[in-house]
């Protein structure tokens, strides 16, 4: 379904692809290899700017002809941002800090037209996880296993991690990284996929 300019996704994330996939589209895949860490160190603005900031380095750093997809997510809980954790421990940790608490998911994305940016989100989700047991932490740990490092919420909500929740206030799409509907609009009024 997609038209004649080549699409490129700027991420190595299976999700955000595996969106892309479903609705039909025709890309391929370059991880950026882009340095986050130093980004984030050296950024003094809003989560949604920083979130924009990385899609957009991301896009930049595998621009090629054609249209070129960079995105990404910061997670902010009472006013402290996070990362990937870096193993099950942090992972443990982050999830006691989140629980009967609201924390933001800002998905970021950025398209690049022949290596110039033409459009950016950032979509902002609201999501408050319930107060849920240790118990039932252990147990999910377990069952999600090395899977709770892919994410910057230690959750996939396409899974099991949806029981880690009480509400949610935004898009789905967002929320799994990338903001479909908007995005597919963006590329549709480039020509990339047929209205």
């Amino acid at each position: 379904m997609s038209g004649q300019q080549a699409i490129t996704l700027a991420s190595g994330s299976q999700v955000r692809a595996a969106l892309l996939r479903g609705a039909g589209l025709d890309f391929d895949i370059a991880v950026s290899g882009v340095d986050e860490g130093a980004i984030k160190a050296a950024h003094k603005g809003t989560p949604e700017a920083l979130a924009l900031q990385l899609a957009e380095a991301k896009a930049r750093a595998v621009a090629r002809d054609g249209l070129v997809i960079g995105a990404d997510q910061i997670l902010v809980c009472e006013g402290a941002l996070f990362d990937k954790p870096k193993d099950m421990d942090e992972a443990r940790e982050n999830l006691k800090k989140f629980r009967g608490r609201s924390h933001a998911l800002v998905s970021g994305t950025v398209l690049l037209d022949d290596g110039d940016p033409v459009w950016s989100l950032a979509e902002k989700v609201t999501l408050t996880m319930r107060a849920f047991s240790d118990e039932f932490l252990d147990a999910y740990l377990l069952a999600v296993g090395d899977d709770v490092l892919k994410s910057v919420g230690c959750y996939q909500l396409e899974g099991p991690g949806v029981q880690l929740f009480e509400a949610v206030d935004g898009d789905y799409f967002a929320i799994l990284g990338l903001p479909l509907v908007p995005l597919l609009g963006a590329l549709r009024a480039r020509g990339a996929v047929v209205s």
